[in-house]
């Protein structure tokens, strides 16, 4: 069996969205059965709460996972509210202990995908394993590494495959905590429409702003659900305090949500990835820009330091000269190009003299 032979019947005994919903940690006993009792008293629409056994840490000393005391704690939440239950494995031991305490659903982090050695530990492990398993993006934007990290697990004979994106990692600030990337996912997507797709907003806000229209947005590209970070208290959570929300609020989240018409799916869904497409690309633009003006500033100051004047004709004339080649390369006009570049640089003269008269 190959990708795109698999099915996804399987998660139709869920309503869509699919919701997951749990904190990044458990943390205790206490802490997992409060978050529990709260999403199913707020009336939330989750039929699967997760909790981080195991958290892979960038550096040493920080909170790793309580461990396999937490599997016990997952199963007292089954036992007590009737959940399903989700966690992250990211080795062959991880793996043998959540199927022995019967977690329902497994994924793979992005840590982890980003390693074959490791997805291939996941998936021996795994072999024949009649649950749900998905697989993050890797943390690098990179498809076939994604997809690489799918074909070995179906390799070992795993039917029930999904992927959740989580976007991607960059060393540029930007006001995401990873890139969405949608092209990226959206190319998975397109590639093998059969693989449920959930969205992360959690990691890729890194906060609690956005998550309601990030979710919005995959919903409206056809995405199958979301994964999202839910604690009883989370100013107080143990690890990524800052993108958790409160049961209550996911039920309000969840409440507002905007589950397409099936009937308009050809049409809708495909002006929606277009959108979304476009809105991706404006937003590296001006992310782009933003850095070049940065760059910009350091040369008015280094002009400014060597009384060197602001304007270079040269440099227009290289600009110019560019902009008729990229041009011939990307079948754009030149006037539109060079337009661009215009207002580029003259923004950039604009920077510079500000600099030089310290505004």
């Amino acid at each position: 069996m190959n990708l795109k032979e698999l099915k996804n019947d399987w998660i139709d005994e869920f309503s869509r969205p699919l919701m997951i919903a749990g904190p990044c940690s458990a943390e205790s006993e206490a802490q997992m059965l409060e978050t529990a009792r709260r999403i199913r008293e707020s009336n939330a629409q989750v039929p699967i709460f997760r909790a981080g056994i195991w958290k892979p840490r960038t550096k040493p000393n920080g909170f790793e996972g309580v461990g396999v005391i937490g599997l016990n704690w997952l199963k007292k939440v089954k036992e007590e509210y009737g959940f399903k239950t989700a966690t992250e494995v990211a080795n062959a031991h991880h793996v043998f202990a959540a199927l022995e305490a019967d977690v329902d659903i497994l994924w793979v982090g992005a840590r982890s995908t980003v390693n074959p050695f490791t997805v291939q530990e996941i998936a021996m492990a795994l072999r024949g394993v009649d649950k749900p398993v998905f697989v993050k993006n890797p943390v690098n934007p990179d498809l076939a590494l994604w997809i690489g990290a799918l074909e070995r697990l179906v390799g070992q004979d795993i039917k029930k495959l999904g992927v959740i994106h989580r976007g991607f990692s960059t060393y540029q600030k930007t006001k995401y905590r990873n890139n969405p990337n949608w092209q990226i996912a959206l190319d998975l997507k397109s590639q093998f429409p059969n693989i449920p797709m959930l969205i992360d907003p959690s990691h890729i806000c890194g906060n609690r702003t956005g998550l309601a229209d990030i979710t919005q947005e995959a919903l409206n590209v056809g995405y199958q659900g979301a994964i999202i970070e839910t604690h009883s208290n989370p100013d107080e959570a143990w690890s990524d305090a800052a993108q958790q929300i409160t049961p209550e609020v996911l039920a309000e989240l969840i409440g507002n949500l905007k589950v397409r018409n099936s009937g308009l799916a050809g049409f809708e869904e495909e002006m929606g990835r277009h959108r979304t497409l476009i809105s991706d690309i404006d937003f590296q633009l001006i992310e782009l820009l933003s850095q070049r003006m940065k760059i910009s500033e350091k040369i008015g100051k280094l002009k400014k330091e060597n009384d060197i004047a602001i304007f270079q004709p040269e440099r227009w004339k290289v600009i110019t000269e560019y902009a008729s080649q990229k041009a011939l390369e990307t079948g754009m006009s030149q006037e539109f190009i060079e337009k661009v570049f215009k207002s580029i640089h003259e923004e950039s003269i604009e920077v510079q003299n500000n600099i030089m008269i310290d505004r």
